[in-house]
């Protein structure tokens, strides 16, 4: 009977580990996301003149708001130390309970705490969960996060990459779920205080600290979860794989670690060899995993970050060892310094996407300007050492770890229920990944395709000018264009400030349309066509770029017999950040960039004769640019020009504060598409208005 109850209270262990890991991991990536998008809003508010900023526009944000979110945020994060005081006070983990749970559900709820100030709650709540739980059953730390990060993966499947619990229509049910958990909570909280102590041996698994490499490795496994391996479709963007066919391996190898005899076979493997060199074996394994699969492409390289997200998987066991009866616990302070190296890593991974925007610093900060911000636009390319460095972070507990190894056994019934678990998980995932069914524009006698609707539209990662995501809104307005193909600019597939958001394949469910991505940087942010016509071919190639990397993507479509040519680009943007390169340098940069495009023209079809053929995306320049000049020279047709729309009915850049201009084109190639019709979109889901034109097909 003693058994009995001990196993239940095991279970209820587990599950409230569970729930605290799901909302800790969400509550994670809502916080990067939307510290990014806060601090974006602040900067471009404290730079306009208060004025000219219209109050319909969502997002935006004053500094003073900003700086105390921050300054929570920060408190926040320094709660755990309250454990070096209370920690042998078992209820101070139903404090941590209460702030994760509550702070979920106020996330949701419109009320006066922020939804920041709120994630900000649970994820302080979680570390002081984490805290205690290390202290009291420290056995069940790894299943929190092993747990949480598949629950996490499994409503990314269910949402199409978009976490549905974000959404305000959760919030009933996130009161429910917050409800259980504190309910089982209580639970195991009374029943461990009413256990009669037994004799405790000098160490005990269930009482444990995390030491300094725990602390790190902690930090640093977080970051490779969060940024790519535990996101199926950043997976997917960075070795360039199906998304459906490898989401359910990914949430396959987050859960094969809980199954007793895989912890038991890796015990023997990782035996095999002396205690001085396995750490270092394992941590070589998932670097040369990790570089196989973000340098190549292709089925193995998918392979081999799956295989890498269970050996990352595997290692949850090795943060936490047993405490010694009288030893001093320093986990509190060990945690903060996870926390360190999760935001550093954080920090250095969105600088090998943001390089071209750094900025020079002005006033009494200018003197760093030699230092700061060439160090920043040096993370150029530097997206795989940065995985790398956090490697070998996350292996040091492995390598420190000599005298023992962690990972526990169990039994034959055990690792059934475990299989059982695993597979139904999985299974659920493949299911519910399954991409709708596409109805096509196809041309038939009865209903030929005559003519067709392009768009254009630069979507600033689902961002509006004042840093609101809202790919809802991004939708709706692809929605009202009407377009049976649109092409894409500023498109993001996987990173950790865009809420983790494959931002293509979303927009393509959501519109029942087909799509094609094509990566410029890092493999997760580039450039992507929508289509309602068959897609036959696509292909892109990297353009020369000094600032933003950038490229030209190139999609094949067939409304009817023949085909048409579809170039989707995105020039170099003409921005003075005080890097040392005029505007007119940048603009020789565009100008090299459009004969790069020109030649590649002239290679795939050296008779001169381009056929069906368009060139879309954002220029960044003017219409009366040389630029754009040039472009009508080589033949091709704007087809707002002639029309007599004022020129603010044809811009496509809206920002507060500067000249409405166009941007945002969609070129013709004279001889085979005639254009008929174009206008914008009036939608503020982007710093960019959405560009869309019919054009009657020729021949």
């Amino acid at each position: 009977m003693r058994n009995r109850l001990r196993l239940r209270l095991q279970h209820l262990y587990l599950l409230e580990a569970a729930l605290v890991g799901m909302l800790f991991i969400g509550a994670a990536r809502f916080l990067i996301a939307s510290l990014y998008s806060r601090a974006g809003s602040a900067s471009i508010v404290l730079s306009l003149d208060p004025a000219l900023i219209p109050a319909s526009i969502p997002g935006i944000v004053d500094a003073e708001t900003v700086t105390n979110e921050f300054s929570f945020v920060i408190y926040m994060l320094a709660i755990p130390l309250l454990t070096i005081i209370l920690g042998r006070l078992s209820w101070l983990s139903l404090v941590g309970v209460l702030l994760v749970a509550v702070g979920r559900v106020l996330m949701l709820a419109s009320t006066v705490v922020t939804p920041v100030t709120a994630a900000a709650l649970v994820f302080g709540g979680g570390l002081l969960y984490i805290a205690m739980i290390v202290r009291h059953r420290a056995q069940i730390l790894p299943y929190m996060f092993v747990f949480g990060i598949a629950a996490d993966q499994i409503l990314r499947a269910v949402g199409n990459t978009l976490d549905p619990t974000l959404s305000t229509a959760y919030l009933d049910t996130q009161i429910t779920v917050s409800a259980v958990l504190v309910i089982i909570a209580l639970i195991t909280l009374v029943v461990q205080t009413r256990q009669k102590a037994t004799e405790q041996s000098a160490v005990n698994p269930d009482r444990g600290l995390i030491p300094l490499w725990g602390g790190v490795g902690l930090g640093a496994l977080l970051f490779l979860e969060l940024s790519l391996l535990s996101l199926p479709n950043a997976v997917a963007g960075r070795a360039s794989v199906d998304y459906t066919s490898f989401a359910p391996f990914i949430t396959l190898a987050t859960l094969l670690p809980i199954i007793p005899w895989v912890r038991n076979q890796a015990t023997y493997f990782v035996g095999l060899f002396d205690r001085n060199a396995r750490g270092w074996l394992w941590m070589l394994l998932m670097a040369l995993l990790i570089v196989f699969g973000t340098r190549f492409q292709g089925i193995l390289a998918g392979a081999s970050l799956v295989i890498a997200q269970f050996t990352v998987s595997m290692l949850w066991w090795w943060l936490v060892r047993p405490r010694a009866e009288k030893e001093r616990q320093f986990t509190a302070i060990w945690l903060l310094v996870s926390v360190i190296i999760f935001v550093l890593l954080t920090a250095a991974d969105n600088f090998t996407y943001e390089y071209g925007y750094v900025q020079n610093l002005t006033g009494d900060l200018a003197f760093l300007n030699p230092y700061i911000p060439p160090f920043l636009r040096a993370f150029r390319g530097f997206g795989l050492g940065v995985l790398l460095l956090a490697v070998f972070f996350a292996a040091l507990p492995v390598i420190q770890t000599q005298r023992r190894i962690p990972w526990t056994t169990g039994t034959s019934w055990q690792s059934i229920l475990g299989i059982a678990a695993v597979a139904l998980a999985s299974i659920g995932v493949a299911v519910a990944v399954r991409p709708p069914q596409i109805n096509l524009l196809l041309s038939t006698e009865q209903n030929p395709v005559n003519s067709i609707r392009i768009g254009t539209y630069n979507i600033h990662a689902g961002f509006n000018e004042f840093y609101h995501f809202d790919m809802e809104a991004i939708a709706r307005t692809i929605q009202q264009s009407g377009a049976d193909v649109v092409l894409l600019q500023q498109v993001e597939v996987g990173r950790m400030t865009s809420y983790g958001v494959d931002q293509a394949l979303w927009l393509a469910r959501r519109l029942g349309m087909d799509v094609r991505f094509f990566p410029t940087n890092e493999g997760l942010q580039g450039l992507a066509v929508l289509s309602r016509v068959l897609i036959i071919e696509s292909d892109g190639t990297q353009l020369t770029s000094s600032g933003s990397q950038t490229g030209l993507q190139r999609v094949r479509i067939q409304p009817d017999e023949g085909v048409i040519n579809i170039y989707n680009t995105r020039l170099e943007y003409l921005l003075d950040v005080g890097d040392g390169r005029t505007v007119e340098q940048q603009e020789q940069d565009q100008q090299r960039q459009i004969n790069e495009i020109f030649a590649i023209l002239a290679n795939q079809y050296p008779d001169g004769n381009l056929g069906r053929l368009l060139i879309g995306g954002t220029f960044n320049n003017i219409p009366d640019s040389p630029l754009a000049d040039q472009m009508r020279a080589a033949g091709f047709v704007d087809p707002f020009a002639g029309t007599g729309l004022p020129s603010e009915l044809s811009a496509t850049l809206w920002r507060t504060g500067v000249p409405r201009v166009q941007l945002d084109y969609l070129w013709l190639w004279r001889r085979s598409l005639v254009p008929i019709g174009a206008n914008t979109v009036n939608s503020q889901a982007s710093d960019h208005r959405m560009v869309v034109i019919e054009a009657f097909i020729q021949g």
